[in-house]
């Protein structure tokens, strides 16, 4: 069913773009020109870009998609001759930008309309999105999914400010990776985590851009003050939302139960701060007591306003910024030269034919179905539970994508890969026996001191409180592993129980 897209809002006069677009910037003489033809040329691509609008809405993707292109490409070229013209109005051409982004994100639906948009969504799948975003276009009832917060259009809360622009560029730049990273992660744990996003009725993009900055779609991260899980819980606001200690099992670090409990913070926090996005990610950063303070001493004003913004932590003032621009990347990669990767994370299992372990698997995978970085990360990201280097038994299930289940049959089960894969994780490492005394105590005062390795019998009693995991227990004790704890208390993977008592390496 297609949506009925109001014909005043296709044919917007461009005399109202324009004035629109020229409130920025003030100007100063008349225009040359050659300045003058520039912005007959951005106004030619505000029009083309609308009517690729039209064009998809009638059912033509094709030349749709060609004219968006053309219009874009026209845009860009005007804009960067704007830069070397005398006297052209550069922020004309940013506003222009910035209108053309929301009607891509689905401003244009008012009304009745947006009701119909969930319905047409199946429409506009098959089409391949109007705007073409790869991120959008194979996206299950993207339409509506990732553009509507509480009733509102995401791009209509989008503040293009200053540190959303900076955050923006970060993300293309010094941070591309984690972006990438990030967006793979995250397809291949979609099924598990988009969800409770859905049903909450929340932005899809809003959930990408949360995790981006958090923990960039690895299910295991662990933040220096505690904060666990891909979306970085705090352990007492876990337990608020249902994340618990379950057999040494700690619920932060499932993505489906991570997201769900997401998805409810948000909510709780968006009621609170009257729908307000950027308040309602302050408080999942820096608290939602500190912040609700913060907004009640400045009723009305927003995240932006001197009087809130100045009360922020740098880390929250960063925060905020950095994940609405990761959501925006998500919905509009193509308009900032970004191509996300096509991920095929379609789900699947496979069955054990011969004990192995994830780093045994991860090995005899190597770069199956063109995957450079190999598959350890999405084996622990679907299998949260398991401890990478304890191997399972013959008949235990693991979450897998289903394009690997047929790799697995074919270089996993039998012949040389398995063999290999075993040999490596079995290998004996070789323990250095303690240094004499005497040696010892010259080290302690040189200047490699702080360096120093665990004695092999030097240990301290630790009790296991709630929240703590290997990983963090070790990193508070500063030089032990999780291996030597592990070894230590003869440990078979992470499990762990409140009140156990284990020997904790010391350093010396």
């Amino acid at each position: 069913m297609s949506v009925r897209v109001p014909r005043i809002l296709l044919t917007l006069p461009l005399a109202i773009l324009a004035g629109c677009a020229s409130g920025g910037a003030p100007r100063s003489g008349k225009a040359t020109p050659e300045v003058n033809a520039l912005y007959d040329r951005m106004n030619q691509a505000s029009k083309g870009y609308e009517a690729s609008i039209d064009q998809a809405r009638r059912g033509d993707t094709p030349q749709a998609a060609q004219t968006r292109k053309q219009a874009l490409d026209q845009l860009k070229d005007a804009s960067a001759r704007c830069a070397l013209a005398p006297g052209c109005d550069q922020q004309r051409f940013a506003a222009v930008f910035d209108r053309l982004l929301r009607l891509k994100d689905g401003s244009f639906i008012e009304g009745e309309d947006a009701d119909e948009a969930e319905q047409g969504s199946e429409a506009g799948e098959q089409a391949g999105d109007v705007a073409g975003s790869v991120a959008v276009g194979t996206l299950p009832q993207a339409q509506r999914a990732v553009t509507m917060l509480k009733g509102q259009q995401f791009s209509d809360l989008m503040v293009m400010n200053g540190p959303v622009k900076a955050a923006l560029e970060m993300w293309l730049t010094q941070l591309r990776p984690n972006l990438m990273d990030a967006y793979v992660n995250y397809q291949m744990m979609r099924y598990k985590m988009w969800p409770a996003y859905k049903k909450a009725d929340l932005p899809e993009a809003l959930l990408f851009g949360i995790m981006a900055k958090e923990s960039g779609g690895k299910v295991h991260a662990v933040s220096r003050s505690g904060a666990s899980g891909p979306l970085q819980f705090m352990y007492a606001t876990g337990l608020r939302f249902g994340l618990s200690n379950n057999d040494g099992f700690d619920q932060r670090f499932d993505p489906t139960m991570a997201a769900q409990a997401n998805a409810e913070y948000i909510d709780e926090q968006l009621r609170a701060f009257n729908n307000n996005l950027e308040l309602t990610l302050a408080a999942y950063n820096g608290g939602e007591g500190r912040m609700r303070r913060i907004a009640a001493s400045s009723p009305g004003a927003s995240f932006y306003d001197p009087q809130i913004y100045g009360q922020m932590s740098a880390e929250t003032r960063d925060y905020v910024p950095m994940v609405l621009a990761a959501a925006w990347l998500f919905l509009h990669p193509d308009s900032y030269h970004l191509t996300w990767p096509r991920i095929d994370g379609e789900p699947g299992q496979i069955v054990l034919k011969r004990p192995a372990s994830i780093s045994e698997l991860t090995v005899c995978l190597g770069s199956a179905q063109g995957m450079p970085e190999g598959w350890f990360r999405t084996l622990r990201n679907l299998n949260p539970r398991l401890d990478p280097q304890v191997s399972q038994p013959v008949g235990a299930r693991l979450e897998v994508p289903k394009q690997l289940e047929k790799a697995y049959a074919a270089t996993c089960t039998d012949g040389p890969w398995p063999i290999l894969a075993s040999d490596l994780h079995n290998a004996v490492k070789i323990i250095a026996p303690p240094p004499p005394a005497a040696t010892s105590a010259a080290l302690a005062n040189g200047p490699s001191a702080s360096s120093s390795k665990p004695s092999s019998t030097a240990s301290k009693n630790y009790t296991v409180r709630r929240g703590d995991t290997l990983v963090s227990i070790a990193r508070r004790s500063s030089c032990a592993d999780v291996e030597d704890i592990a070894r230590m208390n003869g440990l078979k993977g992470h499990q762990l129980k409140v009140g156990q008592a284990i020997r904790v390496p010391v350093c010396r």
